[in-house]
C-alpha cells in the first residue's frame, strides 16, 4: 500500500505536516511519502493567468503525486476558518488539471493546530468540499493545542485524544483491508 501524506500548509515547520508524517506511520508494511507543498510552487491562479499561460508543470506534478496513493492523509492547516490561502492556490490549480483531484482515493482527514479549535472549521469545510473531486473519507480527527498534546518521541500525550485517534487509525486499517480483499 502507498500513502501520500501532507500538511495542507506551505510552512516551513508545519505542525500539520508533522502530523501528517506520524498519522501516516501508524500504517505498518505502507510504503510512506510526505509531501513537502514547498515544491509545489505556484502563481496565484486566475482566469487570466489560466488562458494566458496554460497550466503549471507543478500542479501537474501534484496531481500525478496524488494518483499514486492507495490512501492520501491531508493534514489541514486552518486560516481564519478556513484553507490557507497557499494550499487553496495549489488545490485550485490541480483541480483545473484535474477536476476530481482525488479519483476515488481513500482519504484521512485530520487536523491540528497550537489552540482548542484544532482546525476544526477547514476539516468540516473539506469533509464537505473533498468528495465533489473523488475522494472517500474514511475517517477524520482534529488535534488541539498540538505543542501541548503531541511529541515526536510519544505521539499524542492526552490519554482521552489519542483513544479516539486510535479509533480512527483502527477504523481505517479495518476499511483498507475490507477494500483489499474485495
Amino acid at each position: 500500500m502507498k500513502i501520500i501524506a501532507f500538511g495542507a500548509s506551505h510552512h516551513k515547520a508545519s505542525i500539520n505536516k508533522v502530523f501528517a508524517a506520524y498519522t501516516a506511520s501508524q500504517f505498518e508494511n505502507a510504503a510512506v511519502e510526505v509531501l513537502d507543498l514547498n515544491n509545489y510552487e505556484l502563481p496565484m491562479f486566475t482566469v487570466d493567468e489560466e488562458r494566458e499561460k496554460g497550466h503549471p508543470q507543478a500542479a501537474h506534478d501534484f496531481v500525478a503525486k496524488l494518483e499514486e496513493a492507495d490512501l492520501l492523509i491531508v493534514s489541514l492547516s486552518e486560516h481564519n476558518g478556513s484553507y490557507t490561502a497557499s494550499f487553496k492556490n495549489l488545490f485550485d490549480w490541480a483541480t483545473r488539471v484535474k477536476l476530481r483531484l482525488f479519483d476515488h482515493k481513500k482519504m484521512l482527514l485530520i487536523s491540528t493546530a497550537t489552540g482548542q479549535g484544532a482546525g476544526v472549521h477547514v476539516l468540516e469545510a473539506a469533509k464537505a468540499r473533498f468528495p465533489r473531486h473523488g475522494a472517500e473519507i474514511i475517517g477524520t480527527f482534529s488535534l488541539p493545542k498540538f505543542k501541548e498534546n503531541f511529541s515526536m518521541e510519544t505521539g499524542i500525550s492526552n490519554e482521552e485524544l489519542n483513544t479516539k485517534f486510535e479509533e480512527v487509525i483502527s477504523n481505517a486499517r479495518n476499511l483498507l483491508l475490507v477494500a483489499e480483499a474485495g
